[in-house]
């Protein structure tokens, strides 16, 4: 069984969860925070993020895992994804942990569980898998990430085996080593 996005609807009521979430907050707090971008582009595991990128802020919501776990995702995906967005304004990013004191205590004061992750069965859900490369080294074949293979093809890095502590090697028609 394939999940299905949520629909435009849903969409609507997720946003409107979400701003209401901040409305709320605001109140707690007598601060006025504005209103934050919502996207429904997240995919794999997370059914929430909060991003900051170049200055901007904006909650991302994995639409495939809203499907399939709406209400709760409603429930608990926004205001978690909140919570970051209002620690942020409140104490900034870099001088909290991301599910320290200062975002539990949002979390509590909104009457959310301050879980940090959510255990979903993904069956049916779109996954990112990352790609693997291979490699080997005097004793072995490797499986490294597309993160670590780029790095070695920028020349940024090499990697040992850990047996036999010789440098593994890419098994492409190109060798680096």
């Amino acid at each position: 069984m394939v999940i299905r996005p949520i629909s435009q609807a849903q969409e609507q009521q997720v946003n409107d969860a979400t701003q209401a979430t901040l409305h709320r907050v605001s109140d707690i707090h007598q601060t006025r925070f504005r209103p934050i971008e919502v996207r429904f582009d997240l995919k794999g595991r997370a059914s929430g993020m909060y991003r900051v990128q170049r200055r901007k802020r904006v909650i991302r919501y994995n639409p495939y895992l809203f499907a399939k776990y709406f209400d709760h995702n409603l429930q608990t995906t926004v205001p978690h994804e909140v919570a970051h967005y209002i620690t942020d304004m409140l104490f900034g990013l870099r001088n909290i942990q991301p599910h320290g004191k200062q975002w539990q205590a949002v979390m509590l004061s909104l009457g959310a569980d301050p879980a940090v992750t959510g255990d979903y069965d993904l069956t049916g859900i779109p996954v990112r898998r990352q790609r693997r490369f291979h490699y080997q080294c005097a004793c072995s074949e490797h499986q490294v990430s597309t993160v670590r293979h780029n790095r070695v093809m920028r020349g940024d890095m090499k990697y040992l085996c850990r047996m036999c502590r010789t440098e593994i090697c890419y098994q492409g028609r190109d060798e680096t080593c």
